[in-house]
């Protein structure tokens, strides 16, 4: 009889510990997050504010902070990201920045084969995790007008999605980004004066694209 009481305590207690999690925004059954989660614990965001969602996202898994219109009125979705947090472990996130000149000529948004090959070896890295999501963000120089430097942002952001996509990544794991010349890295009283060899070679800095693959180890 002990056992019997003991096995019906254990299926109440699996039985809660289920609806739970069923009953949390942004987790389902299996703990899974349905939100992209940086290393300070914090949902990732593009520059419009729009959260980005794993591969796994449902409805269901909405939380307030992202999908208020998702979200029921009556459900504690402000305790939604902690509990999605605990329910799986938390992604690692690692950033690195790929020189734009490393990967493309000056002024152009086609790889280059050393750029290729050091896609080659961040698509092998890749491979030996379980990847939520990669968010490649492309930056340009002062040289030129903001919406031209804006386009070619964005199209080296895209010519490296389409590149590590050719590797074997899913498409709707690799989101893009252009920032144009709108977030220099050199400094307002760096690489004075008009074009030149010497201002090209000194704005090298600000010709980048910012990688960040966030996803857990095996």
């Amino acid at each position: 009889m002990k056992n019997v009481k003991q096995s019906l305590l254990l299926a109440a207690l699996l039985g809660f510990a289920a609806t739970a999690f069923a009953q949390t925004p942004g987790v389902d059954l299996k703990g899974t997050v349905g939100y992209v989660i940086d290393a300070r614990g914090s949902v990732v965001k593009n520059s419009t504010g729009l959260c980005w969602r794993t591969g796994y996202w449902t409805p269901a898994m909405a939380i307030a902070e992202c999908d208020p219109d998702l979200v029921k009125k009556d459900e504690p979705a402000a305790a939604a990201p902690a509990a999605a947090k605990a329910a799986a472990p938390k992604p690692a996130a690692e950033k690195l920045t790929l020189a734009a000149d490393a990967l493309f000529d000056f002024n152009k948004a086609v790889l280059r084969p050393e750029g290729k090959a050091k896609l080659d070896e961040l698509a092998a890295k890749i491979k030996s995790i379980k990847l939520e999501v990669v968010i490649a963000v492309g930056h340009a120089d002062r040289i030129g007008g903001v919406a031209y430097n804006q386009k070619l942002s964005e199209k080296r952001a895209a010519a490296v999605k389409d590149y590590l996509v050719s590797k074997g990544l899913e498409p709707n794991r690799v989101y893009t980004e252009g920032k144009g010349k709108s977030q220099p890295v050199t400094k307002p009283d760096q690489c004075k004066g008009p074009k030149s060899k010497k201002v090209i070679d000194c704005l090298q800095p600000d010709r980048r694209v910012e990688i960040e693959v966030i996803g857990t180890k095996q």
